[in-house]
């Protein structure tokens, strides 16, 4: 199926490649163990994954998964809800219980990821309901070099405008051609930004970068998706919200209604996906990062730009590769497809997705529909056409799909 040239290229790459696959390997084993002691400290047992209906009180499950995510976070309390439909919903849920009129929202990592403009209410995507309808301000802050934050413009933005209540940063560089963050540099961000307004909550979207290294980063919110990392894909929706005790009691009476918060929610069944997807996301992450590091060196040697490059540290399971071209872009995701377990016929066009400001393109023939920890690609039609690619819960799918990818690459040449 595959030239001998591909074949030969692939077999270099993943000789090349034992130590990293070692130290990812690595990375997970310390996790799995982290979520094993969690699972042992809080007891977990079969009726944990006893379903309820109606309003759901006194479902332990449930609980049991709300402390078992805080616990592996390192955070004070948390939750996490098959209810939520999107990692966007859930950034939506914590920005709107946070903030309140005039306060002032700041991104420290340029323009968050496209499906939040209408949530923020930025430029022509403001939607009736989004953060500017009710009078809450957005400003944002790049990095520098696409790299670090700007300390010193984040620190006059703290002293000068006292409205700011939000300091805001995307772990993973979503659609921009940046680095992604690692969790030190988030936590030097979250001392930093204490250190100067200590009543500022720090809002992280940790989405891509669960479970990619053996600490996650500080913060009064991390958010993120289960059908990204967290959810080991095992789980088939949801998201979960973890922080301060403060936050989360305010991100709590948003999600449901005040003076109700987590008292209520049927599990109607997920609690064992979403408990399961815990005990399979460090492994399924690892599978991911190696997926991306044979797609980076086997398309560097193809010459084309990658990010991260080769060798480089990865904090999340983005593997970014620059096409040139919509037609690249188009054929990159065609293997993709053409590699995925469901809906391998398909030919993966540019639509005008919801949520987005240019057509997009998206290849995934996912079990669960539009998992990230399953093989994916996706990009924006618009230079410098880069194409995003995630996933692989398995290495050796992730392998076939990259090799597929890359023929039919090279035969749009």
């Amino acid at each position: 199926m595959f030239s001998k040239r591909l074949l030969d290229l692939a077999a270099e790459c993943e000789r090349n490649l034992r130590n990293e696959f070692d130290e990812y390997e690595a990375v997970s084993a310390y996790n799995t163990e982290r979520v094993l002691k969690v699972f042992n400290t809080l007891q977990l047992a079969e009726r944990h994954f006893n379903p309820t209906s109606g309003y759901g009180y006194n479902d332990d499950g449930r609980e049991l998964a709300d402390k078992a995510y805080s616990m592996m976070f390192g955070t004070e309390s948390g939750f996490v809800r098959h209810s939520i439909a999107s990692g966007t919903h859930a950034l939506g849920i914590g920005l709107f219980a946070l903030l309140r009129p005039n306060d002032t929202m700041l991104s420290v990592t340029g323009k968050p990821y496209d499906t939040l403009d209408g949530v923020i209410g930025i430029g022509d995507a403001a939607e009736d309901g989004c953060l500017a309808d009710f009078g809450i301000k957005y400003k944002q802050i790049e990095l520098i070099d696409g790299k670090s934050f700007d300390f010193d413009s984040i620190k006059s933005e703290l002293e000068a405008n006292p409205g700011v209540k939000i300091v805001y940063a995307q772990r993973s560089k979503g659609y921009m051609n940046r680095a992604s963050l690692r969790s030190a540099q988030i936590d030097e961000l979250y001392d930093f930004v204490k250190s100067i307004k200590p009543n500022v909550f720090v809002v992280i979207d940790n989405c891509y970068g669960e479970f990619c290294e053996k600490k996650e980063p500080k913060g009064d919110l991390l958010i993120g998706s289960l059908i990204k990392n967290p959810g080991g894909g095992i789980a088939e929706s949801g998201a979960y919200l973890v922080g301060s005790q403060k936050a989360i009691d305010l991100a709590a009476a948003r999600l449901t209604v005040p003076g109700i918060g987590l008292e209520c929610g049927a599990s109607l069944g997920q609690t064992k996906n979403i408990i399961k997807g815990l005990f399979f996301a460090p492994h399924a992450v690892c599978q991911a990062k190696k997926t991306a590091a044979f797609a980076s060196m086997l398309f560097d040697a193809l010459g084309y730009d990658v990010n991260p490059k080769p060798g480089e540290y990865r904090t999340d399971i983005i593997q970014t590769v620059s096409m040139g071209s919509a037609e690249g872009v188009c054929a990159f995701c065609k293997g993709i497809q053409k590699g995925s377990p469901v809906d391998s016929f398909v030919t993966p066009e540019p639509w005008d997705m919801p949520g987005y400001t240019s057509p997009v393109v998206m290849a995934a023939g996912a079990f669960t529909q539009g998992s990230s920890l399953e093989l994916s690609a996706d990009a924006p039609i618009r230079p410098p056409y880069t194409v995003f690619m995630q996933g692989g819960l398995t290495y050796e799918s992730g392998r076939y799909g990259i090799m597929l990818a890359a023929q039919e690459c090279e035969n749009n040449k």
